[in-house]
């Protein structure tokens, strides 16, 4: 057997064009080198940023635009190892480019939409958002799609176009503790410095609540006067972002104890209705 004849072996054919084992062999060999240098990339991201997680989310964005690189750079280079000529082929195709095109004008914004992210890195894995009432933990970012895991525990795919187009609270961006508020409704004539005190006390004394920074005050305000209550609203900083309900939550509970407690009442809707009598018909 000739072993230099092997290369120049024919494979199949696919039109006029003859795929050789040695041709075959070459682009399968660029794909595996491919793979063995984004997983030696890879790691290194993951061995660099060991515990920080906001160059974590930096250094992976950029890891993912590399990856799509690489793989661009692979598919071209094996139709032009296969005998394929890509110049042709493009304007052989451009009519049906243009067609498909507008067919999947939404699936090219997305991707478009996820290279913005990519680059600008203004939305990273690990952020909290806030888009359109969903709010989640961001898993991973692709070309044309994201995983954002709610808090319901469900890991939901977002189009990448809607946090271009979009308004998105990024609850996690340039800050690590962010400001929440409450409000409840007292009934006139009480005490509105125990109130006070009371709304105060309870944030202050949750263990997700910062109380102990100057910069970041937990603060009580009277809001408004109701029709059938006097608002007060009282707003704290918190770490706990991404389970911040349950946070909220656990505050109303011992703000509604200690009102019982302290005999103040939160009222519901009240009106008087008063009844003219008439005069019976003669």
């Amino acid at each position: 057997m000739d072993l230099g004849s092997i290369g120049t072996d024919a494979l199949f054919k696919i039109g006029d064009r003859t795929i050789t084992v040695g041709s075959f062999l070459t682009v399968l060999l660029l794909v595996v080198l491919a793979f063995v240098l984004l997983r030696f990339v890879r790691s290194a991201v993951y061995r660099r940023v060991k515990g920080d997680e906001e160059q974590r989310s930096r250094l992976l964005s950029g890891y993912l635009l590399v990856q799509y690189a690489i793989w661009v750079i692979v598919a071209l280079s094996g139709l032009e190892i296969l005998g394929v000529n890509i110049t042709f082929l493009l304007a052989g195709s451009a009519a049906l480019l243009v067609g498909l095109g507008l067919g999947i004008q939404q699936t090219f914004n997305d991707i478009v939409s996820g290279i913005i992210i990519l680059l600008e890195g203004t939305i990273r894995v690990g952020d909290v958002l806030e888009v359109e009432g969903l709010v989640g933990r961001v898993t991973q970012i692709n070309l044309r799609t994201s995983t954002v895991y709610s808090r319901d525990g469900m890991n939901v795919i977002v189009p990448n176009h809607r946090f271009i187009n979009e308004n998105v609270v990024n609850w996690s961006h340039n800050a690590l503790e962010t400001r929440f508020r409450l409000s409840v409704g007292v009934r006139y004539g009480s005490d509105e410095e125990l109130v006070r005190e009371i709304l105060l006390e309870c944030a202050r004394k949750h263990p997700m609540v910062i109380s102990d920074d100057h910069g970041h005050p937990v603060m009580c305000r009277l809001i408004d006067f109701g029709d059938s209550a006097i608002i007060f609203e009282v707003l704290f900083w918190s770490r706990n972002i991404f389970f911040i309900e349950q946070t909220k939550s656990e505050i109303r509970f011992a703000i509604v104890k200690m009102f019982r407690d302290k005999g103040v009442v939160i009222p519901f809707p009240q009106r008087d209705v008063h009844i003219i009598p008439q005069e019976p018909r003669s």
